[in-house]
């Protein structure tokens, strides 16, 4: 009987725990629909109020700050307000800032997948030399006129929100969104700037209305002697006989009109090198000697691959949308949803 007694008080004790333990782990796990809701409604009152599409794991990025070399977390399209305030011009019209957005956002997925973690425990960094160009806010603000501050970050923020997911593929992937500055009327191929193979979403097209742009043409003039010591900095060897009629020469230009290659005495280098090395712009340039003067005049502004950013701009001024805009400036491309990409 004694043992009868404790198998049965054995056989209650686990008839009540066991529910009670499976319970208590349900709950760890799960949420009331309160907590849900609450859980939603902190989403949709997170800055960016849009934001409320999933990018996978590009919902949020991980930024490294150059100049103090800290990570900073942020949501994408918040990352993506500053790099568009810092690349494109605030007066520039609404489409071509549209443009810019899935521009930046298409180019930054991009680099995140297929970088191989350039930047060690983060996604991009703020330098224009190596990813985009990104500004703070604040500083963002703090150089714009005051009053027309909060208009410009208004349109820079509906630009962004309003093509919220959006980015630019070619066969079901991101492309590699290339941008500059100024085409100068014509875009350039990779393989010219870069070598290697082309991309077949970036050929050269044309752009009307660069010219009305004229910030973005330049000159600059070397003497003699500076120019040669310039060069020299690259190519120790170089000598250069400016009795000669044809010491210096542009040999070949590019389909796009840019300099492919050019002879200083007796050195052959490329436009892209001579543009590298003396400071200009653009390799979309012209060269004239006045005497001991040598002067280069430049178009554009930029390697010249991919958007225009004046470019789309006057695209938008004569009423195109930023479907419109992108499709022109890469060849053979869609605009997709993030989430609908493999």
């Amino acid at each position: 009987m004694k043992k009868i007694a404790i198998y049965f008080l054995a056989f209650t004790i686990i008839c009540f725990l066991l529910p009670a333990l499976f319970t208590k782990k349900v709950e760890k796990t799960s949420s009331t629909p309160e907590q849900v809701e609450n859980t939603k409604q902190d989403t949709e009152n997170t800055e960016p109020s849009s934001n409320t599409y999933q990018y996978q794991k590009f919902g949020t990025i991980k930024l490294l700050h150059t100049a103090t070399n800290q990570i900073e977390e942020l949501p994408i399209d918040e990352y993506l307000y500053n790099v568009v305030s810092a690349e494109m011009p605030a007066d520039f019209e609404q489409e071509a800032l549209k443009a810019q957005a899935v521009v930046a956002r298409t180019y930054t997925i991009y680099q995140i997948t297929n970088s191989g973690g350039k930047h060690e425990g983060a996604d991009m960094c703020d330098s224009s030399n190596c990813c985009q160009a990104w500004i703070s806010k604040e500083d963002r603000l703090a150089r714009w006129e005051e009053n027309v501050r909060e208009s410009n970050w208004n349109k820079i923020v509906e630009a962004v929100n309003s093509t919220a997911g959006q980015i630019i593929t070619y066969n079901g992937a991101p492309i590699d969104a290339f941008f500059h500055s100024n085409s100068g009327g014509t875009t350039e191929v990779p393989v010219n700037v870069w070598g290697g193979t082309d991309y077949p979403y970036l050929q050269s097209v044309e752009t009307a209305g660069e010219d009305a742009y004229t910030q973005y043409s330049s000159s600059v003039t070397f003497t003699q002697a500076d120019l040669v010591n310039k060069l020299k900095e690259k190519y120790p060897d170089i000598q250069i006989d400016f009795s000669q009629p044809e010491a210096i020469k542009i040999i070949e230009y590019n389909e796009s009109g840019r300099v492919r290659t050019i002879k200083f005495g007796n050195k052959e280098i490329s436009g892209v090198e001579a543009r590298t090395v003396l400071g200009l712009k653009s390799a979309n340039f012209e060269i004239s000697i006045d005497g001991e003067n040598i002067t280069f005049s430049v178009k554009g502004y930029g390697h010249g691959v991919g958007l225009s950013q004046t470019g789309s701009d006057s695209m938008a001024k004569a009423g195109s949308n930023y479907q419109e805009i992108i499709k022109h400036f890469y060849t053979g491309v869609e605009i997709t949803e993030v989430n609908a990409l493999k």
